[in-house]
């Protein structure tokens, strides 16, 4: 049996790194940047009040990715939020392989399209080490999700994980990547 390999990763290997390093004139092709892992992070605020709304929100972002996530828990006490030290507040999974490449794929060409007023992402997000992050308001722009089974809105926050040493590098990555930054002119 033949192994599957995503469409995207067969295009950065055979002509992404190859462009980058050109572009960048790196001296091995092991100093070309890679995406390393995609993380994604959903806090529930009200989880204080209703401990159901962690599972939901587990249950979302394993639907969402196609691999299980797991439930974040409270490392300090906030008394002003009704917080407890070890209660569940949130949900997270961390992407890499072959995963990572399908999601990627699929949020690029299918989920960012469906964002209400689309016009590209900030290209300012970067974090100064090579690593994208970026906010999604509603979780019902993810084509696995069904509208009619939602009770409340929430959104999340994506991190796309780079081993590149600049931000410009990453840049270049992501663009060539297919993620549709507002300010192509770089």
């Amino acid at each position: 049996m033949e192994k599957y390999t995503p469409k995207l990763k067969v295009k950065y290997q055979d002509e992404i790194a190859k462009q980058l390093m050109e572009r960048f004139q790196y001296k091995s092709i092991m100093e070309v940047p890679k995406l390393l892992k995609i993380n994604l992070n959903q806090g529930v605020g009200l989880a204080t009040g209703d401990k159901k709304l962690v599972d939901v929100a587990v249950e979302e972002m394993t639907l969402i990715t196609g691999q299980r996530a797991v439930p974040t828990i409270a490392k300090k006490s906030v008394s002003n939020f009704k917080l407890r030290e070890g209660m569940p507040i949130g949900a997270r999974v961390t992407l890499r392989n072959n995963q990572m490449w399908e999601f990627l794929e699929r949020f690029i060409h299918v989920t960012l399209p469906r964002v209400r007023d689309f016009r590209g992402i900030n290209d300012k997000s970067f974090d100064g080490r090579g690593n994208y992050s970026m906010g999604i308001k509603e979780q019902i722009v993810f084509p696995e999700i069904n509208i009619d089974k939602i009770n409340r809105i929430s959104g999340m926050d994506i991190t796309f994980v780079t081993s590149a040493k600049t931000d410009e590098e990453a840049f270049q990555l992501l663009k060539l990547l297919g993620m549709p930054f507002k300010n192509q002119n770089q």
